[in-house]
């Protein structure tokens, strides 16, 4: 199988999409594996945040090309694009917050994949793109990750022109959370991972969810869903230990429940 895991101490999982030959590429059996893979590590009870990365050279360059041009069928290229929303769907409706932690190049589906994450940190040198444009395949499905995080223009300058952007200028449009060199790369995003895993499993489920879910809503109706997901969050056993840890200067002991 071409995707890793590796689970580390504290709760923290670290899937890695391990296909140097072909830059990562989100492969019919990648993207299967990868939904797989996602949907294993969110049942686990003691995972807490989810770390995902490349092999080699980069993250990953979206779709392989060549099978791609293959699949000949319009039946086949539904299948292939319907999976890649589905493994991007497990993402943003999953459990665990996910991380990605980029290097090289995350073009077209891959950065998609970098969209679809709740946080992104790269190397300095790391490029993203939707260049589908060059081939005359515009980056229709990699849009809607994309789209949604950062704003319409930069967001159609990248689609129509498709050149890539570099990671000063993708922190500053919202794509990834911040930039660092390789050699601190992998010690800034276990920090952030660290820092999460220390909080209520079931509050940062209950939070992911309500987050996700309020920004396609409209703001009255939003206010209404958020005060009913505050109040599930209230009745909870670790938002009264919490609430109780602060008030009397300690560190909470999570239940999870």
């Amino acid at each position: 199988m071409n995707i890793k895991v590796k689970n580390l101490s504290g709760g923290i999982s670290i899937i890695t999409i391990n296909e140097p030959k072909t830059y990562n590429s989100l492969s019919y059996k990648n993207l299967i594996d990868l939904i797989r893979v996602f949907q294993k590590v969110d049942k686990d009870k003691k995972i807490k945040v989810i770390i995902l990365e490349g092999a080699g050279k980069g993250f990953s360059a979206g779709h392989n090309l060549k099978e791609v041009k293959n699949l000949k069928r319009k039946n086949r290229y539904q299948k292939l694009f319907n999976l890649c929303s589905k493994l991007m769907l497990q993402i943003v409706e999953g459990k665990k917050p996910v991380i990605a932690k980029v290097h090289g190049a995350a073009y077209a589906a891959g950065c998609q994949l970098v969209a679809s994450c709740d946080l992104a940190y790269s190397t300095k040198e790391a490029l993203f793109a939707t260049p589908g444009v060059n081939i005359g395949l515009f980056c229709s499905t990699p849009m809607v990750a994309v789209s949604r995080k950062i704003n319409r223009k930069p967001m159609m300058k990248m689609l129509l022109t498709g050149e890539p952007i570099r990671a000063n200028y993708a922190k500053d449009i919202g794509l990834i959370n911040d930039y660092f060199s390789k050699s601190k790369l992998n010690k800034e995003v276990l920090k952030v991972a660290k820092k999460i895993a220390s909080k209520s499993n079931l509050t940062i489920k209950i939070g992911k969810q309500a987050f996700y879910k309020q920004l396609e809503m409209p703001l009255r109706k939003a206010y209404a869903y958020t005060s009913k997901m505050m109040t599930i969050n209230m009745m909870a056993l670790d938002a009264k230990e919490g609430i109780s840890a602060f008030l009397e200067k300690r560190k909470p002991k999570w239940k999870n429940k």
